[in-house]
């Protein structure tokens, strides 16, 4: 029993969270169905909405290409009957205008069987006009079928307006082909009438023949859309499984625009009308009302979430707590009792208060030995002042934690580089500081490591001399010493004589180590500490001699000349001597405060050495001492 009770305490935080979610799932449920219930609605309505408009539309057209009929009819039966001779055709021509009907047939137009202009309704000069190549005429003149042929858009010759036009053949007595009779309907007579009707900012209206070809449309500026071929277009590539009516949910191959559309075929003639709604536009309304709806109901969410997630915190944070207080210090002295590391912790006075058994291992101490010591004792004394203002600042809130590396004592090795990692700790009630932790790690190892790299980045790899990096930074240094104390410095430029020829002679092992030779050579002459001996670049070497002047630059000069000849190397291509030679170049600079920088040493040098060569090899000449020219006065 007592069990089963544990358990159910240890669940009702589960158990919390779980009731929390299932009501916060429940609300955002219920309301998305309803939205989306809504959504339909509105939907559904649109359809409704075009649907009718498209039947009303369709029955317009139907009434419009009907009047066109009758009078097609008509003035053909007259023409039929009473042929197409002058004077049949001046009645006719003061006839025609009373057939029109103002807003509705722009014009009328007679055809012979040759497409010339017989009569029209056009206030035009139609005396040397001719309709022959028209896609109507021509369909009369080959196809004998009496109807009416309602055909694509094309552009007035009269007016230069789109138009639609209706025609019919005449025949002769004898049922031959005799002319044409045409009337047009302004495109623009539709737009204007489908204009009339709000279907939304991004609706539209269109009057299509059954081949997909746009006669009219509306928000069409400019009749950019009239005449265009939508026969690829989905809707009639299924025409024929297609109802006579329907809805239709398409992109727009014209604007791309999603549209809720309705389509009304003609049971009279080859045409539909299409009306349609902006998808968007349908659904601007319910999309603002339901971001309204849906911030209130996240709004309501979020507050019941926030109340069950302090609620369900709460039950955990009372079931953790007392674990929390019997794990947290027996995990912090297992982990700083089995590391690696030494753990230490500060007290304000910088006394040790903890200090973890690692403590052997890295420093020779045992913890009971270190316990209430000095938390600096040990540290180098040039470490010593960085270490103990860093500790202050941590004591004193100035920065919450701090890394730094010092060299520490070590009972057995003497001394060991170390890496300090340390955090200010504070006290649980008053939030007030009262010590530091110290993390302390060996990094003796790594020190090591990094000083070899360092040194390997300052050494020639071929002469183990310094290499051109190395040299440059200890000539500025010494150069700025030199300056600094009123010191003398010299500099030895040194370059082994033909020894492409040797090298292309003998070989490049052979080169190397006629390279390596006079490395050790340098090396062994370069005495005192100061010295480098440095590879300048390819077989050319520097020798830079602080603290010294000509004649002890010119003595250091010929002892290196006068070994590298003693070692004897022989040459073949060296003439006369027929052994390895160098040339040296040197020169002696006595910086001061004006001087502007150690180039001019290396420039004199340069070409005291390139002197050298120029005399015959085998030689060192010296360079005029370098000095700054006083400054100007103002």
């Amino acid at each position: 029993m007592i069990a089963g009770r544990e358990l159910g305490k240890t669940r009702l935080p589960l158990w919390a969270a779980g009731f929390v979610v299932l009501i916060c799932a429940a609300i955002l449920g219920l309301s998305g169905w309803r939205e989306w219930e809504t959504r339909n609605t509105e939907l559904k309505n649109a359809e409704i909405d075009v649907a009718n408009l498209a039947q009303s539309l369709v029955q317009h057209a139907d009434d419009t290409f009907e009047l066109v009929d009758t009078v097609l009819i008509g003035l053909v039966h007259r023409l039929e009957l009473d042929g197409t001779g002058p004077d049949t055709i001046a009645k006719l021509q003061a006839y025609l205008p009373t057939r029109k009907s103002s807003d509705r047939i722009r014009g009328i137009f007679v055809y012979d069987e040759t497409g010339r202009w017989l009569a029209t309704t056009e206030p035009v000069d139609f005396s040397k006009l001719n309709n022959s190549d028209r896609g109507y005429f021509q369909r009369h003149l080959h196809s004998p079928d009496p109807g009416t042929l309602i055909g694509r858009p094309v552009k007035s010759r009269a007016g230069g307006q789109w138009i639609i036009t209706a025609s019919r053949r005449i025949n002769h007595p004898d049922g031959s082909f005799a002319g044409v009779v045409l009337l047009t309907i302004d495109v623009d007579y539709f737009v204007k009438f489908y204009e009339r009707f709000d279907v939304g900012p991004n609706g539209s209206v269109s009057l299509l023949n059954n081949d997909g070809i746009m006669l009219a449309r509306s928000r069409d500026d400019g009749g950019v859309f009239i005449g265009r071929d939508l026969s690829n277009a989905p809707l009639f590539r299924e025409w024929e499984s297609r109802p006579a009516a329907a809805v239709y949910y398409f992109k727009s191959p014209l604007d791309s625009v999603q549209r809720l559309s309705y389509y009304q075929r003609s049971s009279r003639y080859p045409l539909m009308v299409l009306a349609s709604k902006s998808q968007d536009d349908v659904l601007a309304p319910w999309r603002r009302a339901t971001a309204v709806r849906l911030t209130v109901v996240l709004g309501l969410v979020l507050l019941i979430a926030v109340i069950g997630f302090y609620l369900v915190r709460q039950l955990l944070q009372r079931q953790r707590t007392a674990q929390a207080l019997v794990a947290n210090e027996a995990h912090f002295r297992l982990l700083a009792e089995h590391s690696s590391d030494m753990v230490t912790r500060i007290g304000l006075d910088n006394r040790l208060l903890y200090v973890s058994p690692s403590c052997v291992r890295m420093i020779g101490w045992s913890p009971d030995e270190l316990l209430g010591t000095s938390a600096v004792a040990g540290i180098h004394a040039e470490d010593m002042e960085r270490v103990e203002q860093a500790i202050v600042a941590l004591k004193n809130g100035e920065a919450e934690e701090a890394r730094f590396v010092y060299r520490q004592r070590q009972r057995e090795k003497g001394e060991i580089w170390v890496e300090a990692a340390l955090h200010v700790t504070r006290a649980s009630d008053s939030g007030e500081i009262d010590g530091v932790v110290a993390v302390v790690r060996d990094m003796t190892e790594q020190k090591d490591l990094q000083d070899k790299l360092i040194s390997l980045a300052l050494t020639d790899g071929l002469t183990g001399l310094a290499n051109r990096r190395a040299f440059d930074e200890r000539l500025a240094d010494e150069w700025a010493r030199a300056r600094r104390d009123g010191a003398q410095l010299s500099l030895l430029l040194i370059d082994v004589d033909h020894f492409k020829a040797f090298n292309d002679h003998y070989g490049h092992l052979a080169g190397d180590g006629c390279l390596r030779a006079l490395g050790r050579i340098l090396s062994t002459h370069a005495r005192r500490p100061a010295d480098l001996a440095a590879r300048y670049g390819g077989e050319e070497f520097a020798v830079l001699l602080p603290n010294t002047g000509a004649d002890g630059c010119a003595e250091v000069g010929e002892e290196i000349r006068g070994a590298l000849r003693d070692l004897a190397m022989l040459h073949a291509q060296s003439l006369p001597s027929r052994l390895v030679t160098v040339s040296l170049g040197a020169a002696t600079g006595f910086p001061s405060q004006t001087t502007t920088d150690c180039s001019a040493l290396v420039a004199a040098a340069d070409r005291a050495l390139y002197a050298a060569k120029d005399s015959g090899r085998d030689r060192l000449v010296i360079s005029g001492q370098v000095v700054a020219w006083p400054a100007k006065s103002a």
